[in-house]
């Protein structure tokens, strides 16, 4: 037993440190790449790594994680919220900060009371992260997500299956909110927002779909498009929550504003303006 321990931890070291010069977290890298190729949870790795020895395809994934593959397409899911979602390549991989969204939306549902909100709407909605996690937290709603990309919504759907959440959720092709009808408690928006001339980390830019991610000269292209449709989605005592890039607050809550909307700031976990709250006056 010592020695198969002394096996997956030396493993786990090597990797951590080969690791380091590709991630900023080349240790939980390590462990889930590790938990990934023996079919386990990492919690199960952790709590007793004396049960396992190293598989061969443990290599492998340490290889294509030092070649900046995002470590969520390797394992193929990134947990998020309360749910596990499934990714792959060309689908958007959730980010720890769009959880500020559901936050923010569980707070908004504390001030009107039971009941809220009953219908959805989550504009790019990607593999389902934000209408999904929602849906899990809003037991009695159900809920429509929109995106261009067709592999996006095959994940979608996939996933809301695996959630036991397709009874209460469905998934349309769409051009934002072209053509969509119906009155929204809540719209969730997690728009590409970046500008055109920003860097980006290699393992996202060589790897996320850029249609996901950039917006234009400013990054604003498409908050351009998405806000003037809100007003007549959104039903009497809704809301939209808008996700930001940390530098945006005002530029975009000035378009919100002109729409005809009070606007509110939530910050991420860092602190960082994150999600803007926007609703319609009295």
């Amino acid at each position: 037993m010592a020695d198969r321990r002394g096996e997956v931890d030396n493993n786990l070291r090597t990797a951590t440190n080969l690791l380091s010069a590709t991630s900023d977290t080349p240790r939980l890298d390590a462990e889930l790449l590790m938990a990934h190729a023996l079919g386990i949870d990492r919690q199960a790795l952790l709590l007793d790594s004396s049960r396992y020895e190293v598989p061969e395809s443990f290599v492998q994934l340490v290889a294509r994680r030092m070649g900046n593959e995002p470590i969520a397409y390797i394992v193929g899911y990134r947990d998020f919220w309360t749910i596990r979602v499934e990714v792959g390549p060309g689908v958007l991989i959730p980010r720890s900060d769009s959880e500020t969204l559901i936050e923010a939306a569980i707070e908004l549902a504390r001030e009107r009371g039971a009941g809220w909100p009953r219908a959805i709407l989550d504009l790019g909605t990607g593999p389902g992260t934000l209408l999904l996690a929602a849906l899990d937290v809003f037991r009695g709603a159900t809920g429509l997500g929109v995106d261009a990309s067709e592999q996006a919504l095959a994940y979608a759907r996939d996933n809301a299956e695996a959630l036991g959440v397709a009874a209460r959720a469905s998934f349309r092709s769409g051009d934002w909110a072209a053509g969509l009808d119906g009155a929204f408690d809540l719209i969730l928006c997690n728009p590409p927002y970046i500008a055109d001339d920003e860097a980006l980390m290699s393992d996202v830019a060589d790897h996320e779909p850029a249609e996901a991610l950039f917006a234009g000269a400013d990054g604003l292209d498409d908050y351009r498009r998405i806000i003037p449709d809100l007003p007549r989605l959104l039903a009497p005592g809704g809301a939209t929550i808008l996700e930001i890039g940390h530098t945006q607050r005002i530029s975009v809550s000035e378009l919100a504003e002109a729409a005809g909307f009070a606007v509110a700031c939530r910050r991420d976990l860092g602190g960082r303006d994150r999600a803007l709250v926007l609703t319609r006056p009295e």
